[in-house]
């Protein structure tokens, strides 16, 4: 109970509904973990699956009211925006294709979207979204994970101070070896969904984890792309989607670039990697190890730049929780995106700017990281013609 003349933490969380997330989906759970991390949010309804009796089964597992337990998100849409206190937020963490209809009822009744990446199956959809979010007065947030890293968010701040000169060369890799085998054919559940085109759209790895790597090197960089040229290919017999793909990008300002992803690179479980290259100095970044931040001035010895360490500025700073020397990483970065997300919603609630240090991807972003895996598409299909994308 709150003490009178004082909010109690409860009432100053803000109400979450969640679409799609149910049992045994990964990332509704990651989603879940991250929206806690800070206390930002108390999640209070959902439309956890397309299976009514699974998305109660799997609001009594999260203890959800069965009254706010929904058979569907347009259902709960409604609902949730007549309540007195109905969801402020929602996340949606659903199979690509239901990302436009699920966003577009929520944002037409004024409830703030947090949606996972990409931004949709295809671009049609995409830039109709992109339309109804700018008419909403609803937030939109994309949860692009990788850029709430706090050395991501160094590297950003390092290339925006012109620490590395006029950029160059950028390049970017995430491969991954999980769908090394026809993994689908057997009903596994995430492998099954990212290879149907129905549920995906057009792109296979360039949409599962290639919007990622694009994301991250414009994050970073700040450059816009302009064209380009991609081999895509299927390596597994049988596969509707692509598994491989290598891209060649040229960036308006005149900087070129270099994108792999791949999900049959054996070895590899998880290999995002941004190198950038300038005038004055170049930066690398490794996930697996993102702690961590190489710098190197021209002529100079190669420096480590540490999380918490000597050389991080306040970028890294705000979005760092944990002592030095301890890991910060995955679920550390959605939550980044979450309470970023959670800023600028209680400033909109309390009807003031957002703090100009808050930084999420948006929706804007999502619609550029689509037309990217369209643009790879379609200079695959011309084998390799260089593309605007």
């Amino acid at each position: 109970m709150a003490i009178e003349g004082t909010t109690s933490s409860f009432e100053l969380r803000i109400r979450l509904g969640m679409v799609g997330g149910g049992s045994g989906a990964f990332i509704g759970a990651v989603h879940r973990i991250a929206a806690r991390i800070d206390d930002k949010y108390e999640l209070v309804a959902g439309a956890l699956s397309s299976t009514p009796e699974k998305s109660q089964q799997s609001g009594a597992e999260l203890g959800l009211d069965p009254s706010r337990t929904y058979d569907d998100f347009k259902a709960m849409a409604i609902r949730e925006a007549k309540l007195k206190n109905g969801i402020e937020a929602v996340a949606i963490v659903t199979p690509n294709h239901m990302h436009y209809p699920a966003a577009k009822e929520f944002l037409r009744r004024g409830i703030h979207v947090i949606c996972d990446k990409p931004l949709t199956s295809n671009l049609a959809d995409a830039k109709k979204l992109l339309k109804i979010a700018e008419e909403s007065d609803a937030l939109f947030v994309l949860t692009h994970n990788y850029t709430g890293y706090p050395m991501v968010r160094q590297a950003r701040a390092m290339i925006a101070s012109g620490e590395l000169g006029e950029i160059r060369v950028v390049q970017a890799e995430y491969p991954q070896d999980w769908l090394a085998e026809p993994i689908e054919q057997t009903g596994q559940k995430q492998a099954a969904w990212r290879t149907d085109p129905k549920q995906s759209g057009a792109g296979g790895s360039t949409g599962d984890i290639g919007t990622h790597a694009y994301n991250l090197a414009c994050f970073v960089t700040g450059l816009e792309l302009d064209e380009l040229a991609a081999d895509v290919h299927t390596f597994v017999k049988g596969r509707a989607l692509d598994d491989n793909a290598h891209v060649m990008m040229r960036f308006k300002g005149g900087a070129k670039g270099m994108l792999w992803c791949s999900q049959v690179a054996t070895g590899h479980e998880n290999g995002l990697k941004l190198r950038v290259y300038g005038t004055k100095g170049g930066i690398e970044w490794v996930q697996a190890d993102p702690n961590y931040l190489w710098f190197t001035e021209l002529g100079k010895p190669r420096q480590l730049i540490t999380r918490n360490g000597a050389g991080a500025g306040p970028e890294a700073g705000r979005v760092s929780r944990i002592p030095s020397g301890h890991p910060e990483g995955y679920l550390e970065g959605f939550a980044t995106i979450y309470t970023e997300a959670a800023k600028a919603i209680i400033a909109k609630r309390n009807g003031k700017k957002v703090d100009k240090d808050v930084i999420y991807p948006t929706v804007q972003d999502g619609v550029k990281g689509v037309a990217f895996v369209e643009a790879c598409i379609a200079s695959s299909k011309r084998n390799g013609a260089w593309v605007k994308a």
